[in-house]
């Protein structure tokens, strides 16, 4: 790889140098590094652009990395990645996805991965989307992410996009049987004339079944974000939402969350709030000598942090 894919695979996977266990590392459209364990097996799709993660029935305190990167302008490639998760086992998977352009082309991922997840397992799921490049070229990303969790098992995902993508749609969509439980943390941060859409839906079917739903937002300059939460409560469940948004300039932000309860025994929240930061919070941190836009920088940072 040359300095610039490394650049991008220290962004979005946080990797100085390959990792330890499985990993699958796809750079413009091609595999460019492999590796699998004894647990965890990565296979080439037949009929179809992607990967299988196969990880076994007890497996715990492994990874898998799976970033892809995009160096060459004009790219454009949709990924179907499959992820099945065995029962009892506690992993963390890193994906993320980074686009350089300096072309006048557009370059675009969409990838579609679906997990199931086994019997009491355990996944830690991190994703972080970043865009750079002095192209007039757009950085597009279009991310859908499906979930099956068994009984008893627990899904933590953590997503990130924060610099560079022009244009994104995300979806995800989870189903939850008996005792199962999910969480997700999104941070988005827009400026320019970028678009960002998050839709997430959740089925709450299994007894017990529980989901957690969280994003902040901040949108600069003339940027706009739709925020979709829906959760469909089958079942004795709880599910809560939260959207949380700063707005700048002359930005757009809308939130739109949805909750049912198709069970009198289903306990479901949802909380909206979108505001601009707060003046006394700039005061408190210019008299401490801070610029305008130096307490601004702060302010966002501590926000997304």
């Amino acid at each position: 790889m040359d300095s610039i894919q490394l650049n991008l695979l220290q962004q979005v996977a946080g990797l100085h140098e390959i990792p330890e266990g499985a990993y699958n590392i796809r750079a413009n459209g091609k595999s460019a590094a492999r590796n699998t364990t004894a647990n965890i097996d990565i296979v080439t799709k037949q009929d179809k652009q992607g990967i299988d993660i196969i990880i076994k029935p007890g497996t715990k305190k492994e990874s898998v990395h799976i970033p892809v990167i995009l160096s060459e302008s004009g790219l454009q490639e949709m990924v179907y990645n499959d992820f099945y998760i065995g029962e009892d086992s506690d992993v963390v998977i890193v994906a993320g996805c980074g686009i350089h352009n300096c072309g006048v082309d557009t370059s675009k991922h969409s990838g579609i991965h679906s997990f199931f997840v086994g019997k009491n397992a355990k996944v830690k799921y991190i994703e972080k989307h970043y865009g750079e490049g002095d192209g007039t070229g757009e950085n597009v990303m279009n991310p859908t992410t499906m979930v099956e969790l068994d009984e008893n098992s627990y899904m933590e995902m953590d997503t990130v996009q924060i610099k560079g993508i022009d244009s994104t749609k995300r979806v995800t969509k989870a189903k939850l049987k008996d005792g199962a439980s999910l969480v997700i943390r999104e941070k988005i941060m827009t400026h320019g004339n970028q678009t960002a859409t998050t839709d997430f839906s959740v089925d709450l079917d299994g007894e017990g079944s529980s989901a957690n739903v969280i994003s902040r937002s901040v949108a600069k300059d003339k940027s706009k974000q739709v925020f979709y939460a829906k959760i469909n409560g089958n079942n004795r469940c709880a599910g809560h939402s939260e959207c949380d948004a700063i707005i700048m300039d002359e930005a757009v932000v809308s939130a739109i969350p949805e909750i049912t309860a198709n069970s009198v025994e289903a306990e479901l929240i949802h909380e909206a709030a979108i505001g601009k930061i707060a003046g006394e919070q700039m005061i408190k941190l210019m008299t401490l000598g801070l610029t305008e836009k130096e307490a601004e920088e702060q302010i966002v940072n501590g926000f997304l942090k």
